[in-house]
């Protein structure tokens, strides 16, 4: 194996580790809720699917895809 294919590989395999502990910190910085608790923050703030006027942009693809959000447009 040539020097740039293992750097390479070397390099891929700390994005998919540094991906993967981006996606643990995100689970615990975000607190668990129960469905009790849910129902009660829809009901006094309403749903996020209530706001479907106002421009949203879905994070998931920016934590799934090391920072880069895809600019959709309609």
């Amino acid at each position: 194996m040539e020097i740039q294919e293992l750097k390479a590989l070397i390099k891929e395999t700390i994005r998919e580790v540094l991906q993967e502990e981006r996606l643990r910190l995100c689970q615990i910085l975000v607190p668990h809720i129960s469905d009790e608790e849910q129902s009660e923050l829809e009901q006094d703030f309403g749903s996020p699917f209530d706001d479907a006027d106002e421009e949203v942009i879905d994070m998931t693809d920016w934590v799934k895809n090391g920072n880069q959000v895809s600019q959709k447009s309609d």
